[in-house]
């Protein structure tokens, strides 16, 4: 095979860009009504089953050399893929805006200068990273991440450094929904994952490395947002980079890390619109996602996100049960079939069940919970249909 395959240590660096990111900072913050102790074991607990998943779906995407969207095929059929592909997109496409909005938020925040401006700075930083590519990122790729992984760092002993943290921060919140809440980002990753891994030299240990990679960044920033939001009782996030004392350092931070994150969500946005239609070119659809994303951030507030991260799991988490279920344990593939109308089935009890557990307070959280039930549903129905 003559195209250029990835290494393990690019798949990494790709992650750690995935979880250096002003998201996973602000929804750290909504754990400080916890405290410190009983947050930090939520977002580790909440994080090793979302990055089980994650490292699954990756193989089975590194194994196959199959792009996320055309994983699913396996599972529900060439017809059937196009319903979770089309809610792939939206999905991607409001995580561009949400991520466009926050960045420029907190940036105006340092830095005044209209969040408009800033909407468009971000957005067109994004359409650079889309026009390089993904295999031609890099030097940039190192040099951005050395950078944010530098000034994160910083961040960190400005933050815990001060020592005291106040016992809580905000309206309360169960341990079981803190957890679904930790679950709930590594989550959104699974339709993106193997559109990665399929290209990667050494598909298991690059969905390993990503895995890992990625929930150890992601617990750090989910800490960063919580340590800082008991310090310094503020959950606004420029007002917290602010308080630290970090100026253009901050600026960076926000900037940067908005960047090499959304430019994932915007990439497989384009992916998946391939798998929709072939006539479809995945970079100028991803630059197109960016522009909407740029354009709504500019118009539209969008602030709490705690409902759009749970619509996800309840989304993602049953179809990639089914995936898990009939790859790993079945070994069962629909891709020659236009629908697997038993599988299609399954995923809307899956759906239904995780909105239902959702008022359940469970203390490992719906998404466990749910994708348990689902594969046992999925097994049974496939040994009694043989």
């Amino acid at each position: 095979m003559t195209e250029k395959r990835t290494s393990i240590f690019e798949n990494g660096l790709i992650w750690f860009g995935a979880g250096v990111s002003l998201a996973e900072i602000i929804t750290g913050t909504y754990f400080a009504p916890l405290g410190f102790g009983k947050g930090l074991l939520a977002i580790i607990i909440g994080h090793i089953i979302g990055c089980a998943l994650l490292f699954l779906a990756g193989v089975i995407g590194g194994k196959t050399q199959r792009s996320a969207m055309e994983t699913v095929k396996m599972s529900f059929g060439q017809k059937g893929c196009l319903l979770f592909a089309v809610l792939n997109i939206v999905q991607l496409v409001g995580w561009t805006a949400i991520m466009i909005y926050d960045g420029a938020l907190a940036a105006n925040g340092v830095w005044g200068i209209g969040n408009w401006i800033w909407c468009l700075v971000i957005g067109l930083l994004i359409i650079l990273w889309i026009l390089i590519g993904i295999k031609s990122l890099g030097k940039i790729n190192t040099v951005a991440m050395v950078s944010l992984f530098a000034l994160t760092i910083v961040l960190s002993f400005i933050i815990f450094g001060e020592g005291g943290h106040n016992n809580s921060v905000g309206e309360a919140m169960s341990f079981g929904a803190a957890v679904e809440l930790s679950v709930a980002m590594p989550l959104s990753w699974l339709p993106l994952i193997s559109d990665y891994t399929r290209e990667a030299q050494q598909p298991v240990k690059a969905s390993a490395v990503s895995a890992v990679v990625y929930g150890l960044v992601s617990c750090w920033m989910y800490l960063i947002g919580m340590g800082a939001a008991l310090l310094t009782g503020e959950t606004d996030i420029a007002q917290i980079m602010l308080k630290a004392g970090l100026g253009i350092a901050g600026l960076v931070i926000v900037v940067f890390s908005t960047v090499t994150t959304t430019f994932l969500d915007a990439y497989s946005a384009g992916v998946s619109s391939e798998s929709v239609s072939s006539k479809l070119s995945g970079k100028w659809m991803a630059v197109l996602v960016t522009v909407i994303g740029i354009v709504t951030a500019a118009l539209f507030p969008i602030t709490d996100i705690t409902d759009f991260l749970y619509l996800i799991g309840s989304v993602f988490a049953p179809m990639i049960a089914i995936q898990i279920a009939d790859y790993f344990i079945l070994k069962n593939d629909c891709s020659g079939k236009n629908f697997d109308w038993k599988n299609m089935i399954i995923w809307v009890i899956g759906f239904v069940l995780y909105r239902i557990l959702m008022n359940v307070d469970f203390i490992l959280g719906a998404t466990a919970l749910d994708m348990v039930i689902t594969m046992m549903i999925c097994i049974i129905a496939r040994k009694i249909s043989r």
